[in-house]
């Protein structure tokens, strides 16, 4: 995103403040290259989180834990000095403190969920349900949107111009079609995953339409590729992990 110095009186709107949240979120999620104290990013199912817990235990020694209920994340501290951050999905949680089968049966529990991808010229939305999640309504779609041209002059201008006019028909497309799948569903969702490319999906923020399902959202992204429905079948398996940082192990 362009930096946007002090002073310059550019506006901030609301798609920018809504690429901050999600770009801070997805920041906290960066892997780290280097030794054994940079921390590592793990995404564990909630079928397998019982026996990855296990496991750390037994390799680190015995753990201290503490939960932040609010943001849903529980913290192992082992004898060792190794760390294993757990961020749970679908915060908060409701009770403290916190095991290895609590974990799991938050994670997998029963929920109705929205979810809304979208990148330049591809779409998808879904509502999932039930645990495991079964896909009960869905739609996908596309738009051709034209790469960037390296012409000059007024060639280039009136490709910038097409260019716009159809990533604007392609965003609207995607605003449709979240409106259509996901309204039916409007009161019964307890929560909506985003994920696509941030961008659209910030530009998608400003639809009045929509605007009850991104109140929702939850802050975890999901960074997919072309939002086809294979793409949106897989997202469960993104959605309901734990994701884990692990330093010092």
């Amino acid at each position: 995103m362009e930096s946007r110095p002090p002073g310059t009186g550019v506006q901030i709107g609301p798609a920018d403040t809504f690429i901050s949240r999600i770009v801070g979120a997805w920041g906290r999620c960066v892997v780290g290259n280097g030794g054994a104290t940079t921390p590592r990013w793990l995404d564990i199912g909630p079928e397998r989180i019982e026996g990855w817990l296990a496991d750390f235990t037994a390799r680190h020694g015995e753990t201290a834990t503490t939960t932040d209920v609010t943001s849903a994340i529980v913290t192992l501290t082992a004898a060792d000095g190794a760390v294993a951050e757990c961020h749970l999905p679908f915060p908060p949680i409701h009770a403290a403190p916190i095991g290895a089968a609590d974990i799991a049966a938050h994670a997998a529990a029963s929920r109705t969920v929205g979810v809304l991808l979208a990148r330049l010229g591809g779409y998808a939305a879904g509502v999932f349900t039930g645990s495991p999640p079964r896909l009960i309504a869905s739609k996908v779609g596309s738009r051709l949107v034209h790469g960037r041209s390296a012409a000059g002059g007024q060639s280039q201008q009136r490709f910038a111009r097409r260019r716009e006019k159809q990533a604007r028909e392609a965003l609207g497309a995607a605003a449709d079609n979240a409106a259509a799948v996901l309204g039916p569903f409007t009161g019964e969702l307890d929560a909506v995953v985003l994920g696509g490319d941030k961008r659209s999906i910030a530009e998608l923020h400003s639809d009045p339409r929509l605007r009850p399902y991104f109140d929702i959202a939850v802050e975890r992204f999901l960074t997919v590729p072309d939002p086809r429905l294979a793409v949106l079948q897989g997202t469960p398996r993104l959605f309901r992990a734990i994701r884990i940082r692990l330093t010092g192990a």
